[in-house]
């Protein structure tokens, strides 16, 4: 259920894909649905490149919310990896979740990376107010991805 005129467009777009393959039923539509990617490369406004920019210029805090929303995370090489076995596979068809299926909170998320990298700074949890266009909990199910890459092992 579209909320936002992006995920609306992407929809409206899958769902004119799909009626085109009524014309084509040899052709099968694989539609990758990214969760919350982190890496290299992403945005510079994300939670990991704020926090790694102020790690950068040795800041004494960083201001985030209470750190108490879930989302489901993965890396950006795992991604890929999940892409690409999807692309190469016809069995799986539709939307499929390209995500963890784990929920971790932004707080641990925020820790482990500073755990990871070796630092430390002060986390300013309830700086900023929990976004209200955006939900507290939000993860995917990732039956149909795991049928996937359970079979290219």
């Amino acid at each position: 259920m579209p909320n936002t005129v992006y995920s609306l467009a992407k929809d409206t777009l899958r769902k004119f894909i799909e009626c085109l393959l009524q014309k084509y039923p040899n052709c099968i539509l694989s539609w990758a649905r990214l969760f919350y990617v982190y890496g290299p490369g992403q945005s510079k406004s994300s939670i990991l490149s704020l926090l790694q920019e102020a790690l950068d210029k040795n800041e004494g805090h960083f201001n985030m919310s209470g750190g108490e929303q879930l989302r489901d995370y993965l890396h950006i090489k795992t991604m890929a990896e999940y892409i690409v076995k999807i692309a190469v596979q016809i069995r799986v068809n539709g939307i499929i979740n390209c995500c963890s299926g784990k929920p971790i909170s932004i707080r641990d998320l925020v820790k482990n990376y500073l755990k990871e990298q070796g630092k430390e700074i002060k986390l300013n949890f309830g700086f900023y107010p929990y976004p209200k266009h955006e939900p507290m909990a939000f993860w995917g199910d990732n039956t149909k991805l795991k049928s996937i890459i359970d079979k290219c092992i």
